[in-house]
């Protein structure tokens, strides 16, 4: 070592991830990066007069935890107003809303579980006896509908259906009468976009709390699923240090022309410390219970047989046009339809694409596609907490609309690891919490649905948000292991992460969180 360290970490149990030193004692940082990986006695050679020493007494230091699928800002919007997801039915859904709490006169509300409905559809005549007239936006816990009563309508100009560019919907009902059920983005965005907003100050509060609040968790970094807000992100990283490393990947839209996509390719690498542009997200479908994952077989109710690009050739020529321009994409793909799709695509890009593409959510696909992840090189990010939005009994929204068939063959994490897939592991925040134990305790016990499907191994689930992660973002050689040359992003836990019981991973402490060598969370 040339020069003495900055921080090093000792008395711990080092889970590595590198074959070439599975395990250590001590761990020393410079310059943001692992500059040693060693055992006790080689400490006191490393020490220089300015170097930190945190000693973990026996805490289990593992590579820096990451969250492959997630929102930390655009998610600050998604996840404002009454929390509404421990809402289980419409009684207790009227409730809440009686007692919520008015912003500028609005009643906003989100995480609203789509299985507290009833089976009913999704209509403003449920809840607007309760609301004394006032407007209402409440998001579906999927993120991507809501319900707007009729005074948020009539603000928008909503009268009746629309026509999108890309595939989203005015639900009305037989007589015309938009039923306040708003479906995809664009849909959404009518009524957003009058919505009171937080200010910047509050948003900035916000993050910083939110990033905090990750990191406790253990989250050394996240894939970002969206823009964020460059502005934002930026002068938080001048004041302070981002407690997360934030990788954004911008979404192309359909209707999307060469200068919008020249937008894209110009942004890539982008950003300051501790966050990048990196990457961009496409949608080919929406969600099972919107009714507009892309299936190959309709649903129950004769949905979920359209792609979100109405012309998924559309889809194709965009893609192909950033793979040239050496831009990494990730894909929103849910129904079977749209992940056959978009393996078809990136097959069609020629050997030079394994590696830089990959597909999120994946959650119902046959046989037939499992070993054409590990052919093509695509990497499948998924989310095991999700799991828990759907039952084993096959009574909730999800299921009913897949069947048993294809409901059977939910996030099929297992078998994507035993086909050699690269799998990485999220929350999908705020969609699901953002605690990434839950995320590691999930993926060895999958909930719901999925529960009848083994989940993975305890080295296999922290692979997911390590390793794997670091695979599906390209950043292989530089993270997801504890090893020199590495980026000093470093989680230690109380408890073994591999070896210990899913439950009580739940809920282990963290000792140390370290994200580019700062010291960004210490518990006791």
């Amino acid at each position: 070592m040339t020069a003495a360290p900055d921080l090093i970490l000792t008395g711990a149990e080092v889970r590595t991830l590198d074959p070439a030193r599975p395990s250590a004692t001590a761990v020393a940082v410079r310059d943001g990066v692992i500059a040693a990986v060693g055992e006790e006695r080689e400490v006191r050679d490393w020490r220089g007069p300015g170097t930190e020493v945190v000693h973990l007494g026996g805490a289990h230091l593992v590579p820096g935890l990451v969250d492959a699928h997630s929102h930390p800002v655009w998610g600050l919007d998604m996840a404002t107003g009454a929390d509404l997801s421990g809402v289980t039915d419409l009684a207790g859904l009227k409730a809440a809303l009686a007692g919520a709490a008015r912003t500028d006169g609005w009643v906003i509300g989100y995480g609203l579980d789509h299985n507290a409905f009833g089976g009913r559809p999704v209509d403003r005549a449920l809840v607007e006896d309760v609301l004394d007239g006032a407007p209402a936006f409440l998001r579906l816990y999927d993120g991507h509908s809501a319900l707007a009563t009729g005074a948020a309508l009539a603000a928008a100009g909503v009268t009746g259906a629309r026509v999108f560019e890309q595939r989203s919907e005015v639900v009305c009902d037989a007589d015309g009468r938009p039923t306040g059920h708003l479906v995809e983005h664009a849909a959404m965005r009518l009524v957003e976009s009058l919505m009171p907003r937080p200010s910047y100050a509050a948003r900035r509060e916000r993050l910083v709390e939110l990033l905090g609040a990750m990191a406790a968790t253990g989250l050394t970094g996240a894939h970002v699923m969206d823009a964020g807000d460059a502005e934002l992100v930026g002068a938080v990283a001048e004041e302070t240090v981002l407690p997360l490393r934030l990788r954004f990947a911008p979404w192309c839209m359909p209707g999307i022309d060469a200068a919008g996509l020249a937008e894209l390719v110009a942004a890539q690498g982008r950003g300051g410390r501790h966050w990048v542009v990196g990457g961009v997200k496409f949608f080919m479908d929406g969600t099972v219970e919107g009714g507009t994952a892309w299936l190959e077989h309709a649903d129950c109710h004769g949905q979920g047989t359209a792609a979100f690009w109405p012309d998924p050739d559309a889809y194709a020529a965009a893609v192909r046009h950033l793979h040239a321009a050496g831009v990494r994409t990730a894909t929103h793909a849910i129904g079977d339809a749209a992940v056959r799709h978009v393996l078809d695509v990136v097959a069609g890009l020629g050997a030079g694409a394994a590696g830089r593409h990959r597909v999120e959510h994946i959650e119902t696909v046959p046989d037939a596609l499992l070993p054409r992840f590990a052919e093509l090189g695509v990497a499948a990010s998924m989310q095991p907490p999700h799991t828990a939005y759907t039952r084993a009994d096959g009574t909730d929204e999800w299921s009913r609309r897949l069947g048993s068939a294809r409901a059977g063959r939910a996030w099929r994490l297992r078998d994507l690891r035993d086909a050699g897939a690269t799998v990485a592991l999220g929350s999908d925040w705020p969609i699901a919490h953002h605690d990434v134990r839950a995320v590691l305790a999930t993926a060895r016990a999958p909930r719901g649905a999925a529960s009848v499907r083994a989940g993975l191994t305890g080295l296999e689930a922290l692979e997911g948000c390590t390793t794997h992660a670091a695979r599906a973002a390209g950043e292989a050689a530089v993270a997801g292991r504890v090893a020199v040359g590495c980026r000093a992003d470093l989680t230690a836990f109380a408890l073994d992460p591999v070896e210990s019981p899913a439950d009580e991973l739940a809920e282990a402490p963290v000792r140390l969180t370290v994200t580019g060598g700062y010291v960004v969370h210490q518990g006791e």
